[in-house]
């Protein structure tokens, strides 16, 4: 599936306010990721791919000589720490300072994924580091269910498959599923549009007996809760 930059671009910054406090998902998993990637990877420079509001930057940035924090709008500079330098643009088109650590947590399901491989290969030193966060096949499964809409997401397997083919070795990879509840569907749709999850949804428009639809199936079917499928991978460059 084609994914809209621009669009994409716009939905997360009308979100940056609301981001840090929905993203109870997305913080989980980079405090994971951050985990994984301190019991592995040494490091001094280090690369972030889709920092976002800087969930990640926060916890990695203090122990690097030299952190370049990458997203697609400038506005991302408000919310990380000093000294983190930004580095604005698609991550598709730009070419990837050098490191010897490059990190990405839920952004790359928005991007060609072999390509930013390519440029990660291209950009990291001997045997530099390549760890990260993305989604599986389950992930919001439920709203895809019954709306039809959502990205296409690689299972861990393909995800090791194409590392190993970009010439990384995978030394760990997880997969994890998180549920949350909500107290109703449109509490749902709130979480999702403040997370800017939904920011692929070009075309897609809710009327009213849609919604009333939408909201009667998902209290039945699924109870307000929702699935997040993070699998992260811990790699090297062969």
């Amino acid at each position: 599936m084609s994914i809209n930059k621009t669009q994409v671009k716009q939905r997360f910054a009308r979100a940056k306010q609301s981001y840090t406090q929905q993203a109870i998902a997305q913080q989980q998993i980079c405090d994971h990721l951050y985990t994984l990637t301190m019991q592995y990877a040494p490091f001094k420079q280090v690369f972030e791919i889709g920092c976002g509001s800087g969930n990640l930057t926060y916890l990695l940035a203090p122990h690097a000589q030299t952190y370049i924090a990458n997203d697609l709008y400038a506005d991302v500079k408000e919310f990380l720490p000093q000294g983190v330098q930004t580095y604005i643009g698609d991550a598709e088109q730009v070419d990837f300072p050098q490191a010897d650590l490059i990190v990405s947590s839920s952004a790359l399901q928005w991007m060609n994924l072999p390509v930013v491989l390519q440029k990660a290969q291209d950009a990291l030193v001997s045997r530099g580091w390549l760890c990260v966060s993305t989604f599986g096949t389950q992930n919001v499964q439920e709203v895809k269910a019954l709306t039809g809409q959502g990205l296409e997401y690689y299972s861990k397997q393909q995800l090791c498959d194409l590392f190993d083919q970009y010439g990384f070795e995978v030394l760990q990879a997880e997969e994890q599923t998180l549920v949350l509840e909500f107290d109703t569907p449109l509490a749902v749709l709130h979480h999702l549009k403040e997370t800017g999850v939904t920011a692929n949804q070009a075309n897609f428009r809710w009327t009213k007996q849609s919604l009333k639809q939408f909201c009667e199936q998902y209290q039945q079917r699924y109870q307000n809760k929702l699935t997040y499928h993070p699998i992260y991978l811990i790699t090297r460059r062969k």
